[in-house]
């Protein structure tokens, strides 16, 4: 039911729905953000570890575009990459308190809270994550 509802805002992100569309969705719960893009080899790679983390995982994974993409253009280029997670079609960054990464792939480990607690450059696995996401709950 969490993880439908968190859906539902992810679509309403990508519909701009007024002031909440640079909010990033799932609050209250540990999320991951990957910025990618087509020309992007290494996000290729890591797709479907990701895909992985968001189906198997109580993590929520969010996708962001780095290239700024939106609407029929994002969804194409995410459909063929295999994204299966949500995107989202504005960068959270500035909600987060981040500057635009400078390396793709570049993935955020987002606490319950709303702090960025890693930024992980370059492609990442479902284990990887998931090791940094058991070791961050120790803390």
């Amino acid at each position: 039911m969490i993880r439908l509802l968190c859906c539902a805002l992810a679509i309403l992100l990508l519909q701009g729905c007024g002031e909440n569309s640079h909010a990033l969705p799932g609050a209250g719960q540990w999320r991951v953000v990957n910025y990618w893009a087509i020309w992007c080899a290494p996000c290729r790679e890591e797709i479907p570890e990701l895909n992985a983390l968001d189906r198997n995982t109580e993590l929520l994974v969010y996708a962001v575009n780095y290239d700024g993409k939106k609407g029929d253009e994002l969804r194409s280029q995410a459909a063929e990459l295999g994204i299966a997670f949500a995107l989202l079609e504005e960068d959270p960054g500035a909600v987060l308190g981040i500057e635009r990464p400078r390396v793709l792939p570049t993935t955020l480990l987002i606490t319950p809270q709303g702090r960025v607690s890693d930024t992980l450059v370059g492609p990442q696995t479902r284990e990887s994550l998931m090791a940094i996401w058991r070791l961050r709950q120790e803390i």
